[in-house]
């Protein structure tokens, strides 16, 4: 017999709500309805297992099928489908959600946590992309089947329908502006985007398209680590293997599962985002989950799943609440925990991975003071002889030869090895330790560790702060120019510059170090590269000193016959470039004029 009737709407005009405002984004209707089909076929597996239903379930799938001559996109499933009363209890009542009454019967028991739907509306997501809807289901209890069809208005029709299987299909007869979910490879893309890891079954055109038990799902100890790497590059095909993973299975206080993943970073910054993504029970959400993990964590790659993270009515975004910081704060303990038992289990591993841990770190330490705290024991510090050390081993061995006149240890490092090798030998010929800090990151890192730390401080080894650190006692004694000798050289000095003034001092610097050396302060360095590590121009000009060795053989003969003739000016030119040179500083046409004078100084 058939009836006529009107929605029970407690809301006027829900439609266009539901059409225009609802969903962020129309595809969600195919993530929606996929969901309810699967949330049918496990409440008739659910039954089967507690003795509820003594028929045979056979094997559940949900299918996909397009109609591009009719125009309609079905989703059928064999699960446990609908009476008429449930019907107009689930569909006629808008924002009743069948899912929410099941767990509320069976809330007692453990695995009835499956079920996905909860806000009942994800039905009507339908009308987000069809003029018309039509609805043919049967029930498991061998109840009549119903055929239910609505044109988006307030209006519907429910008739009795001679199918004779169980289970529920849907077709949606595709609005003229959503034509495009009638393309094959459109509705791929979105059951590969959203529904790829449900735990039912999945078939469009003759082939199924999910993973019933994705990696995360399965307990760690049944996984090997060829299970965890073809995982990750199911999840990023053209990415490098990852350096390791963590697993989560936590079940208390609140559930997620998931594998995150630590992937190679390059030595510059290489701020991937996007890279984890979040489900919920297997249905994935989006992958802009900035407000669970920790800003620094977003380097990672991998899969989250919960089911207590709150999300919108939509499911399309997370909300903020107190599960969200406890599940934020275990995410960030386990990170750490993992870092801290590779170091302590295996030194040598962790060693062999700090070039591509240490800007992941580094980045945490700034961001968070807990996960510093958490990590400080694990962060190493290589030198340029290769050898890696934890600021406290660095102390022990070196730290008395690093302190200056004011008891500060001075931690000398080079930003580049190749370009800064002149400097570095001139500290190593000391008897200097230098650390090796060459990320992008690591400015704004040194800086952090001079406010956490007493009495410690960093300094580029061209920075000029080597000779703050050689006692007085120790220094190979200096020439003794006189004020006349030290003036007329600085004199001389002055006049290799034809872009501005230069200003010279003479210092003893040793006869192994460079006639001529040029530093550039330490702090204001350091400002301007931090200025650029956030896109900011220098607000200041670049500040360099200028240092005459006063202990270079090559400076001693010079001020032994200091008057301004064109051999002086010659190896006076050629001892500036040779600072410039150090410092990477020697382009253009200055460089083709080294080179020409070098060659004319061989000849001679």
């Amino acid at each position: 017999m058939k009836t006529q009737g009107t929605l029970s709407v407690h809301t006027e005009n829900i439609f266009p709500i539901i059409k225009k405002f609802l969903y962020s984004d129309h595809e969600i209707f195919l993530r929606e309805l996929v969901s309810n089909a699967v949330d049918a076929s496990q409440k008739l597996q659910f039954l089967s297992s507690k003795g509820e239903f003594e028929g045979e379930t056979g094997p559940l799938k949900i299918a996909i099928t397009l109609d591009k001559d009719a125009k309609t996109l079905t989703i059928s499933d064999n699960g446990i489908g609908m009476s008429a009363e449930e019907v107009e209890q689930y569909i006629n009542q808008i924002a009743f959600s069948g899912a929410e009454a099941f767990l509320e019967k069976y809330k007692d028991l453990k695995d009835s946590n499956q079920i996905i739907g909860h806000f009942g509306l994800g039905f009507y997501s339908a009308f987000m992309v069809a003029s018309k809807v039509e609805m043919v289901t049967k029930s498991y209890t061998g109840a009549d089947a119903v055929k239910w069809t609505c044109d988006g208005s307030t209006s519907f029709t429910m008739e009795p329908s001679d199918i004779t299987e169980r289970g529920t299909s849907i077709t949606l007869f595709l609005a003229e502006d959503a034509q495009e979910f009638l393309e094959s490879h459109r509705i791929s893309g979105i059951l590969q985007k959203y529904c790829r890891y449900l735990p039912i079954e999945i078939e469009f055109e003759e082939k199924v398209i999910n993973t019933l038990k994705p990696a995360w799902t399965k307990a760690p100890k049944t996984l090997e680590d060829k299970d965890y790497l073809d995982f990750y590059h199911e999840l990023y095909p053209y990415e490098e293997d990852p350096i390791f993973w963590i697993h989560l299975n936590v079940d208390y206080p609140f559930t997620l599962t998931g594998i995150l993943y630590f992937p190679k970073i390059k030595p510059e910054l290489d701020p991937r985002k996007n890279g984890i993504q979040l489900y919920s029970r297997q249905v994935f959400i989006t992958d802009a989950v900035q407000d669970i993990v920790p800003e620094y964590l977003l380097l990672l790659r991998g899969v989250l799943d919960s089911p207590d993270i709150p999300l919108n009515v939509s499911r399309s975004y997370l909300q903020a609440d107190q599960n969200v910081r406890k599940i934020t704060g275990h995410i960030s303990k386990k990170v750490a925990d993992k870092l801290k038992e590779i170091f302590r289990e295996d030194r040598k591993a962790f060693e062999e991975k700090w070039d591509m841990l240490n800007i992941f770190l580094k980045y945490g330490m700034l961001s968070e003071d807990e996960f510093y705290e958490k990590v400080k024991e694990c962060t190493l510090f290589k030198t340029t002889e290769g050898e890696y050390h934890t600021l406290e081993s660095l102390q022990e061995s070196f730290g008395e030869k690093h302190k200056d006149k004011n008891g500060t240890t001075v931690w000398l490092y080079t930003s580049d090895p190749a370009k800064q090798d002149s400097y570095i030998r001139s500290a190593k010929s000391a008897g200097f330790t230098v650390l090796v800090l060459d990320a992008v990151i690591d400015p704004h890192f040194v800086g952090f560790l001079e406010r956490k730390l007493e009495k410690v401080s960093f300094a580029r080894v061209d920075s000029g702060s080597l000779r703050e650190l050689i006692p007085q006692e120790n220094e190979e004694a200096a020439h003794t120019l006189g004020e006349a000798g030290e003036k007329s050289l600085k004199d001389l000095f002055a006049k290799t510059s034809t872009e501005g003034e230069r200003s010279f001092t003479v210092e003893s610097l040793g006869k192994d170090d460079l006639p001529v050396v040029l530093v550039k302060p330490e702090f204001m360095r350091r400002f301007k590269e931090m200025n650029a590590l956030g896109g900011q121009a220098a607000m200041f000009p670049e500040t360099t000193k200028w240092i005459i060795n006063a202990d270079h053989p090559v400076i001693i003969k010079l001020s032994l016959d200091v008057e301004e003739k064109p051999e002086s000016m010659e190896i006076a030119k050629q001892a500036c470039d040779l600072a410039l040179l150090a410092q990477g500083m020697l382009e253009s046409e200055r460089m083709t004029d080294f080179l020409h004078r070098s060659a004319a100084l061989l000849g001679k």
